[in-house]
């Protein structure tokens, strides 16, 4: 057993550390709103990519691959989501760095549907599933979701850290403004790679 944790804690860290979309919305909104205002999307992302592990680990997934056409469809629904909340971000006025009750942000629910339509964490479950839980069966799989969600969120942490540290080289309005779309179009290219290559 032990043998199987050890490479699947790696892979886990790796999965969850390295850039893409959800990386890149932490990063934005604990520099807009601060570190605890990333919390619930942190939570979301990590409880979502959690349960799709145990998802699939109870057969979800095997349904998922046999319809290339619900991929695709939950493909472009996500790049679609990210290219809205890509603008909300480009076009966010400097002031909106500064913590604001009204603005409506991803929060938890947001950052866990996200998950559910983004093909790649389907993929990366499945991955997950076949080469890790073996013949563990479904005891195998909950541990595999538990310490997926226990990895990522350190990881997630991280982001939102360094998105709260870059909060003060963002004083003026105009590095706001850089800082926002800089965050949008990074956020754009991930979600249109992901579809086009």
């Amino acid at each position: 057993m032990l043998s199987t944790f050890v490479p699947f804690m790696l892979f886990a860290f790796v999965a969850s550390i390295t850039p893409g979309p959800t990386n890149i919305l932490v990063l934005s909104n604990s520099a807009r709103h601060g570190f605890k205002a990333a919390l619930p999307i942190i939570l979301g992302a990590c409880a979502g990519a959690a349960g799709i592990v145990l998802l699939v680990g109870c057969g979800v997934g095997q349904s998922l691959v046999q319809m290339p056409k619900v991929q695709t469809a939950m493909q472009w629904v996500g790049v679609a989501w990210l290219s809205y909340l890509a603008w909300q971000i480009f076009s966010a006025p400097p002031q909106a760095i500064q913590a604001d009750a009204k603005q409506k942000r991803l929060g938890l629910f947001g950052a866990a549907a996200l998950q559910l339509i983004n093909p790649k964490t389907w993929m990366m479950a499945l991955a997950v599933v076949s080469v890790f839980a073996g013949q563990g069966g479904q005891r195998q799989v909950v541990y595999l979701s538990l310490m997926f969600f226990l990895i990522a969120l350190p990881c997630l942490g991280a982001w939102a850290l360094l998105g709260a540290g870059s909060s003060r080289l963002l004083r003026s309005p105009r590095a706001q403004k850089v800082f926002n779309r800089i965050m949008a179009l990074l956020l754009l290219g991930s979600a249109w790679l992901s579809v086009l290559i």
